[in-house]
């Protein structure tokens, strides 16, 4: 009987074409799509960690894929203990870092079957800054010390006006505030047990440092000589009473004049091999480099 259900075939020719028509068509779109296809065959390298990297880290992987489009690079902050512990979980290529590795996390990794491998990618300074009405040009590290300790509370004490000190420090999750409290609050002597005062304000960013001293007159903070603008005072620093008062730069870090300086890394699991040591290579390139010197960063020297 014609219209009946049971007359529907399914398989019925004039059924299947328009659905292989249709797929043919949905395939072919496909192929031709070369954005598409770009994505699908893409390689991805994940790199995580570090604040006072990111934005440098966020340079080199746009600068590398404008040259490589089959590689995807994924890049975010968090902290040197954030992308460590990625690393130890084996969820990252890259472990960005502003402070070295400890031994407790490399044992930790090792547990998990991952072994660290460093890799020394850039320098930097870490700059003391004050609001630009702080009349105070120049600390000793003691000095430092001992504001940051809270055995100093006025700016008096150390050459500026009648007003209470404010300290501001970067969260104990960042490499920055690990390295400045074991070379500056503790002289870099591993038998120094000095710890922030407990009214430093702990800041999450190396922008909200910024923000704050800009704002408060009182305030003293510490950050990356790549973020510091232009607008706030950079302190002079002497290694002790007596010395030579030194600015952060490139020239004081390659010199050693300057006190407050370090190497920064970048962390693989065993050496890194494919796509991962290709891009390695090129961040110590002459290329890569040039970029650490426009965002205020030290090259690595050859």
């Amino acid at each position: 009987m014609s219209g009946s259900a049971n007359d529907y075939n399914p398989f019925s020719m004039k059924h299947v074409f328009p659905l292989f028509l249709f797929l043919s068509l949905f395939i072919s779109s496909c192929a031709s799509n070369p954005a598409q296809a770009a994505a699908s065959s893409a390689h991805y390298i994940e790199n995580k960690g570090s604040d006072t990297i990111v934005n440098l880290a966020l340079a080199w992987a746009e600068k590398y894929q404008s040259s490589h489009s089959d590689i995807r690079i994924s890049v975010t902050g968090g902290g040197s203990g954030t992308g460590i512990a990625s690393l130890v979980n084996g969820t990252v290529d890259l472990a960005n870092a502003s402070r070295r590795i400890k031994d407790e996390e490399v044992a930790e990794a090792q547990s998990n079957g991952v072994e660290p491998v460093e890799h020394i990618i850039a320098r930097d300074a870490i700059a003391v800054v004050v609001n630009p009405n702080n009349p105070v040009n120049e600390l000793t590290l003691q000095q430092i010390s001992d504001i940051y300790s809270g055995k100093y509370l006025n700016w008096q004490e150390v050459g500026g006006e009648d007003r209470p000190i404010v300290r501001l420090s970067r969260e104990t999750n960042s490499g920055t505030h690990v390295y400045f409290l074991e070379t500056v609050l503790r002289l870099g002597s591993s038998e120094n047990k000095t710890l922030f005062s407990m009214d430093t304000l702990l800041l999450p960013s190396s922008e909200g440092i910024i923000s704050e001293v800009r704002d408060n007159p009182n305030a003293i903070g510490y950050d990356g000589l790549g973020y510091v603008p232009e607008d706030l005072k950079t302190i002079a620093i002497a290694n002790e009473e007596g010395g030579a008062y030194v600015l952060p730069s490139i020239e004081t870090v390659n010199d050693k004049s300057y006190a407050i300086a370090r190497d920064l890394y970048m962390y693989t699991d065993g050496e890194p091999a494919g796509i991962v040591k290709e891009y390695l290579d090129w961040i110590l390139s002459d290329e890569a480099q040039l970029i650490v010197a426009e965002l205020g960063f030290v090259p690595v020297l050859k």
